[in-house]
């Protein structure tokens, strides 16, 4: 059932993909986050007033946040899904990235090879003790495996011969920049220090600013927190290659957002304080879990905003400019890349849109942020 998809067709507007691209200097793309973690800066916009704004240091949240105001954050571990294999035929190199596991002995994957790869072809994942993957078929554009080892858990297998799934743009500077950084290291800093659930092949990159240090402050301060798990894809990667935005095919992602985090939201907001969503991730299953109950089960009219129970959920929720805010007053969120679904998301939290986004973006760029996965953040609000 899609019906938050149905509803944002209502509210958005059409938009061209070519007004999401944006230049950038690839020395502005952070190749390893800052140290520690919470040493990050923190840009602070006003979503209803464009000459407000700061440039602080993300510790500094705790003055920013108020007693009441409800810190949402997403709960969901990182895999280490990236995975190097060969050929059994060849001795060819396949290089991989996991993406779920469908079935019992199954993994789709996504793979890459310098050769052809066909049904029926093995591959070696590791010699001792041995696992190999037998190629079943090809499902768009991944691949499904049938795994062949002593322990067949997923989760077991990859934390032995995974690594971290990175995005491409933090490899690509780390090679521009020859720098090579041990894989021990990147488990760590791609990991929000709050993570304990779920399978992710992406971070919910805003939580990487928080520390446990930093964590206790803001409960010492009566800022409250509640959670979500939204496990990240690998489409939240991927560029939009359509003309239209609308006509982009959004990946869609499983959530959970617990009775307890809806009971705290509707507190929240009835005391007239803030919920402030960290990450994209968090505001996408709290808007789309907003919107399903609001529809109703038949599409019809629920009771209010959040009506029934929270719960899991899949959402392909697609947040453009006009969009209307159900669950969220605040975000923080890194800088996002260049014709990106979620450049588009951050650019509906304003009455501006795109215009003051980019402009925002630019100034950024000029202040010599640090840009993307492992940099610096953004806090807009109210």
């Amino acid at each position: 059932m899609l019906r938050p998809r149905i509803i944002v067709v209502i509210l958005r507007i059409m938009l061209a993909t070519a007004d999401l691209q944006y230049s950038l200097d690839p020395a502005r793309i952070a190749t390893r986050p800052a140290e520690p973690r919470d040493s990050a800066r923190l840009l602070v916009v006003s979503r209803s007033n464009p000459a407000a704004r700061q440039h602080l240091v993300f510790n500094q949240i705790t003055d920013l946040l108020n007693p009441g105001d409800l810190l949402v954050t997403n709960r969901t571990r990182v895999l280490p899904a990236r995975i190097s294999a060969r050929r059994e035929d060849t001795g060819g190199k396949v290089q991989g990235l996991f993406l779920s596991a469908p079935a019992p002995n199954t993994w789709r994957c996504l793979l890459k090879s310098n050769g052809r790869l066909r049904s029926a072809q093995r591959l070696i994942l590791q010699d001792n003790p041995p696992i190999t993957a037998e190629l079943i078929e090809r499902d768009e554009d991944a691949w499904l495996l049938r795994i062949e080892a002593e322990n067949p858990d997923p989760h077991a297998i990859l934390s032995g011969i995974g690594a971290t799934p990175l995005p491409p743009y933090i490899t690509a500077a780390r090679r521009a920049s020859e720098i090579e950084i041990d894989d021990a290291l990147d488990r760590d800093w791609y990991q929000c220090v709050y993570a304990d659930r779920g399978a992710s092949v992406a971070a919910p990159t805003a939580g990487l600013h928080f520390t446990p240090k930093l964590l206790s402050r803001l409960e010492a301060k009566g800022i409250a927190t509640a959670e979500v798990t939204l496990d990240v894809g690998a489409g939240t990667f991927k560029p939009i290659e359509t003309e239209s935005v609308e006509d982009h095919p959004i990946h869609t992602e499983r959530y959970l957002v617990p009775e307890a985090t809806r009971r705290a939201i509707e507190q929240t907001r009835a005391a007239g304080n803030r919920v402030v969503a960290v990450g994209t991730t968090t505001a996408r299953a709290l808007e789309s879990i907003a919107l399903n109950e609001w529809a109703g089960a038949d599409g019809c009219g629920g009771g209010g905003v959040w009506g029934g129970v929270g719960g899991w959920g899949a959402t392909n929720l697609m947040i453009l400019p006009g969009y209307q805010f159900q669950a969220i007053d605040a975000l923080i969120t890194n800088f996002h890349q260049p014709r990106s679904t979620l450049l588009a998301l951050v650019a509906a939290l304003l009455p501006e849109g795109l215009p003051r986004i980019l402009d925002l973006y630019a100034e950024a760029a000029r202040l010599e942020y640090r840009f993307f996965s492992y940099g610096d953040a953004m806090l807009f609000l109210p």
